[in-house]
């Protein structure tokens, strides 16, 4: 099939991408490239360096005709959507409804949409939060994420375009980028590998789902032809704090600095751990790599790209 993949030259959606092309589709990127690398691009795909938002948009989708559309591309930073909320609206809500607009006007069958297991729930009733839980978001990330998820399934009501909503947990690997404020993971790995300060914000004591970027896009793969109207947690199920975490990432990376720590900020959950038992049942999916040698495969990529 051909698959349009919004975000594919950034940290999940590359991965994505690779994982399609693996597979044999004909793969169309989207990405202006504000967060993306260019040469994160699967050699492949044919790349559009263009933005969401942008009307030309329906020129890309009127040349290419996507049978699916795949969308990653987002304002993912919680801390910078509590400081600009009208700008993670207005990339996360306006700038997705550009693109589903354009899916619905140039025949795509089916709409695959990332939402954020990690943050539309708030803080947790009960754990795992499976997709039955309360919605009570934190932040303007968490709540744009949920009013597109409306729009997806209203276009599923009205104008019969397929869907199916992956909520992601918190997730890790090769090509997270160590310079932003969100992905603990790479930033603690960049920093410690190279003997710079950690800084952990809060007590070190929150708990989040880690789980591994390739789990993610084999979940993307599945959902092709699987999970129609469906809203589907990825997630591990266990969770780790973030002390845990700085702890392995030390032994894997020899690092013997003492973390420093900051204030929390404002619109992070405290607890979060997602139960995937409907993707097991209706997707065939679960994940396949643990924690620890996760977090290997990602300490062994920072050290080959010391740029990064």
């Amino acid at each position: 099939m051909r698959i349009l993949v919004t975000g594919g030259a950034g940290f999940i959606g590359s991965h994505v991408v690779d994982t399609f092309v693996d597979a044999g589709h004909d793969v169309v990127v989207v990405d202006n490239l504000t967060t993306g690398r260019r040469e994160n691009v699967n050699p492949a795909a044919r790349f559009y360096e263009m933005d969401i938002r942008d009307a030309a948009l329906h020129d890309i989708f009127a040349r290419e005709r996507p049978a699916i559309v795949n969308h990653h591309a987002a304002q993912v930073d919680v801390r910078k959507s509590v400081a600009a909320p009208a700008r993670d609206a207005d990339i996360n809500i306006m700038g997705a409804l550009n693109l589903l607009l354009a899916a619905q006007k140039h025949g795509a069958q089916k709409f695959i949409f990332i939402s954020s297991g990690g943050a539309v729930y708030g803080e947790p009733h009960y754990l795992p939060c499976d997709e039955s839980h309360p919605i009570e978001p934190l932040s303007p990330y968490g709540t744009g994420k949920y009013v597109f998820e409306h729009y997806v399934q209203l276009f599923g009501r009205t104008f019969g375009l397929d869907y199916t909503i992956l909520r992601y947990a918190n997730v890790y690997g090769p090509r997270q980028d160590p310079h932003g404020e969100a992905g603990v993971v790479a930033i603690f790995a960049g920093d410690m590998l190279k003997n710079h300060p950690v800084t952990i914000y809060g007590s070190g004591d929150q708990i989040r789902d880690f789980i591994h970027v390739r789990d993610c896009a084999r979940a993307n793969l599945l959902a092709l032809d699987r999970g129609s109207r469906g809203i589907y947690n990825l997630g591990s199920g266990v969770g780790a704090s973030v002390n845990q975490i700085v702890d392995l990432l030390r032994r894997l990376t020899g690092y013997n600095g003492a973390p420093l720590h900051e204030p929390a900020k404002q619109g992070d959950v405290f607890q979060i751990v997602l139960n995937a038992t409907r993707a097991q049942q209706e997707l065939g999916w679960e994940p396949s790599i643990d924690l620890e040698s996760g977090l290997e495969d990602t300490v062994a990529f920072f050290r080959n790209y010391p740029s990064l």
